[in-house]
């Protein structure tokens, strides 16, 4: 098996690099000089764009999405952003490769966070009827595989192996925090509903290098996925409790919140409208978040590059100063008379 030495995240300027990574991206393109071909490779800690230029793109007539790939070249800055210049690039078979060296993960392993989710549902849900769809669920091995290794994402957010986990517990303990500040909602029936919305994009997006879409994400979308794959389950107890059951479902299928962004229908219950705000909530949060950090380990600038899916930059503030308190700061002087009480 091949090692890596060496990450995206390490790579400066100028540094001259011989490393493993996958290609994500490969397209070819003519410049004045002849054709090259712009790729985007990619390892654990992130992603760089690449080049090979002419003529020495013409000793590579194929390259594609997914594969590993030996490369040495050089990193160079152009408009702000490191990409390496490719000398020679060679083909390594995936036998050879540490898979997990190559897909962006969770800094919190998956499995311990689907043990967090469990134990969350398991303490917050006291509806029989909830709990019994909750273990179904998420003690299902088969579902169990696929959230451990789920992207929350293909790009936008939580795009990274736990991902998915990572999220559903974040607007879990948002609906909880709703559910103190607007103690008059359902919270349980809310709960539950957090944590299955998006279920779906367990199998929206494939487990290959690329996380492409699979065809049935491509042509049906996670939202009506994941409804299909609760549908055999909610349907065996719709005759005892057939208006939970629908509310369940809208709550599910209502979470993208308005038509354009691919909601079915609009939230038309409070619970409903909590839900889509915990989602997009959490998910801006770990776009802003990702991109604040990069802004930490660039001294250069405060501004992240424009992103699409907030339809601005992200500026990361100086902290506010962390001040120690000293014990005499929070006591107040208590002036006493020494003059002696009249009788």
């Amino acid at each position: 098996m091949k090692q890596k030495k060496i990450y995206v995240q390490d790579l400066k300027n100028l540094d001259q690099v011989e490393e493993l990574f996958v290609v994500i991206s490969a397209q070819k393109a003519q410049a004045q000089n002849g054709p090259f071909w712009n790729l985007i490779l990619q390892d654990k800690t992130g992603q760089i764009p690449a080049r090979i230029w002419s003529p020495a793109s013409h000793n590579y007539p194929h390259i594609k999405n997914g594969q590993f790939v030996h490369i040495k070249g050089q990193v160079h800055e152009f408009k702000q952003q490191l990409q390496i210049n490719i000398e020679t690039l060679t083909f390594v078979p995936e036998k050879e490769i540490v898979l997990i060296e190559f897909l962006p993960s969770s800094k919190t392993p998956p499995e311990q966070l689907l043990k967090e989710l469990r134990h969350l549902l398991d303490a917050e849900l006291k509806f029989s009827l909830w709990r019994k769809i909750f273990k179904k669920v998420f003690f299902d091995k088969e579902i169990e595989q696929r959230l451990l290794t789920a992207p929350g994402g293909k790009k936008i957010h939580h795009a990274y192996i736990g991902g998915l986990l990572e999220h559903t517990l974040g607007v879990c303990k948002l609906c909880l925090r709703f559910s103190e500040i607007y103690p008059f909602i359902d919270r349980e029936i809310l709960l539950l509903a957090a944590a299955l919305h998006d279920l779906g994009k367990a199998y929206e997006i494939s487990t290959s290098i690329d996380r492409s879409y699979t065809n049935a994400g491509q042509l049906v979308g996670h939202i009506f996925l994941g409804l299909e794959k609760l549908q055999p389950l909610l349907k065996k107890y719709e005759q005892d409790e057939p208006d939970l059951i629908l509310h369940l479902k809208h709550i599910i299928l209502t979470h993208h919140g308005e038509l354009e962004f691919g909601s079915p229908k609009k939230p038309q219950t409070l619970e409903a409208l909590l839900l889509h705000f915990a989602d997009n909530i959490d998910a801006k949060i770990n776009i802003m978040q990702s991109l604040s950090k990069t802004n930490l380990d660039d001294n250069d600038s405060c501004w992240s590059e424009y992103n699409h899916a907030l339809g601005t930059s992200v500026y990361t503030p100086p902290k506010t100063p962390c001040e120690k308190k000293t014990l005499t700061s929070n006591k107040k002087r208590v002036n006493q008379c020494l003059l002696p009480l009249k009788g």
